[in-house]
C-alpha cells in the first residue's frame, strides 16, 4: 500500500452496523503542533453507534462519508512543527478532537500533541484504547463537575459499563462511598473495584434501596425507565445529578428545583493532562481496565452489534492490525 494511503472504516450514509466498511483513504499529515499517530487499537463507545445511526455527534460531523472513533492507542509516527512534548516512537493514547471527527477507526490519526498522553506502561495498546473517552468522562464528572470529596455518597448507574467501571474506581479513589446499579452477575467484580453497595436493577427499583446520595452519575438517561427523574428521589438536598446521555430537559430541571437538588448536563472534552494522571493510577494498580472483546478493524460492524446489545462488561476495542 502506498505510503500516502491507509485503511479506515468509513460509512457513506447513516444506518445500521452494515453501513460500516473498510476502505483505502488518504493518510492525514500533521499540521504545526500536531502529531501523526500510527493507531494500534481504537476503542468502541456508545456515542459511536449512536452517531452511526444519525444521532450522537452526527450533527457535529455533518453528512457522511466520515470515519467514526475517538479512542486511540498507538505510536507517534511524525511530529509537526512546534511539538516539543512528544517524539517519533513514543507510545501514546488519547481522545483526539471530540466531538469533532477524529477518525479513530483507522491506521493513522492526526491531532494536537497535547490531546495525547503517554500510554500506561502496564497496558497493551488494546487495553489502553479502552480508556480515554470512558475514563475522561468519569474523571471530569467526578473531579471537575461534581468536585467529589471524601465521605460523600456517589450513585453510578450502569456501573459495569465503560464509563461506569471507571467512575466506581475513581469515586473510591477520591474517598467516596460508591453505590452502583448493575446486574447481579457483575456485583462481585464491582465490589472488588470499590463499590460498597450494589443494586440489581432487574430485581429492585434503585430508589427503594438507596437514599441520601450526594452525586448521581446517570449513564442511562430518561429513555431508560426515566432514570434521571427517578434519581432525583435519592439525592439529599443540594445534591447533584449529572445527566450524561440526554442532558437536562426543562422538565427535569423543574423537578429538580422542586426538590432543592441540582442538575448538570455533561459532555467530555479532550484532556491530555488528565490522561497522564489516569495513566499513573493505572500503572500503580489503583485502577483496572476491563475489555470484554477485541475485534479486527474489518469487524467493526460486529463490534457495534455487540455493543448495542447493552450488556458489555467494560469496553470493546478494534485492532488495526499494525
Amino acid at each position: 500500500m502506498a505510503r500516502s494511503m491507509m485503511r479506515a472504516v468509513v460509512q457513506d450514509a447513516p444506518g445500521g452496523p452494515e453501513v460500516l466498511r473498510v476502505a483505502e483513504v488518504a493518510r492525514p499529515e500533521p499540521l504545526p503542533t500536531e502529531v501523526l499517530v500510527r493507531v494500534h487499537a481504537a476503542g468502541v463507545n456508545p456515542v459511536d453507534w449512536k452517531t452511526r445511526q444519525g444521532a450522537g455527534m452526527a450533527g457535529v460531523l455533518g453528512e457522511p462519508p466520515f470515519t467514526l472513533g475517538w479512542d486511540v492507542s498507538g505510536v507517534v509516527e511524525e511530529v509537526g512543527f512546534g511539538v516539543t512534548t512528544l517524539a517519533p516512537g513514543d507510545e501514546v493514547y488519547g481522545m483526539p478532537w471530540f466531538p469533532r471527527q477524529a477518525g479513530g477507526y483507522a491506521e493513522f490519526v492526526t491531532a494536537p500533541s497535547r490531546q495525547f498522553a503517554s500510554k500506561p506502561a502496564t497496558l497493551s495498546h488494546e487495553a489502553a484504547a479502552a480508556v480515554p473517552l470512558a475514563a475522561l468522562t468519569a474523571w471530569q464528572i467526578l473531579v471537575d463537575t461534581a468536585k467529589v470529596e471524601a465521605g460523600q455518597r456517589v450513585l453510578v448507574h450502569a456501573a459495569a459499563g465503560g464509563v461506569g467501571h471507571f467512575a466506581v474506581q475513581f469515586a473510591r479513589h477520591l474517598g467516596a462511598t460508591v453505590v452502583g446499579t448493575a446486574r447481579k452477575s457483575r456485583h462481585e467484580w464491582l465490589g472488588r473495584l470499590g463499590a460498597a453497595e450494589l443494586i440489581d436493577y432487574t430485581e429492585q427499583r434503585f430508589e427503594d434501596a438507596v437514599e441520601d446520595v450526594d452525586v448521581v452519575i446517570d449513564l442511562l438517561g430518561e429513555e431508560h425507565g426515566a432514570t434521571s427523574t427517578r434519581s432525583l428521589e435519592v439525592l439529599k438536598k443540594g445534591g447533584l445529578l449529572v445527566a450524561v446521555p440526554g442532558g437536562v430537559s426543562p422538565e427535569l430541571r423543574e423537578a429538580a428545583d422542586a426538590r432543592a437538588v441540582r442538575t448538570s448536563p455533561f459532555l467530555v472534552e479532550p484532556d491530555g493532562a488528565a490522561l497522564t494522571t489516569i495513566a499513573g493510577l493505572i500503572d500503580q494498580g489503583a485502577v483496572e481496565v476491563a475489555v470484554e472483546d477485541v475485534f479486527p478493524l474489518e469487524e467493526a460492524a460486529r463490534a457495534h452489534r455487540q455493543g448495542e446489545d447493552g450488556h458489555t462488561r467494560g469496553k470493546l476495542v478494534l485492532r488495526t492490525g499494525v
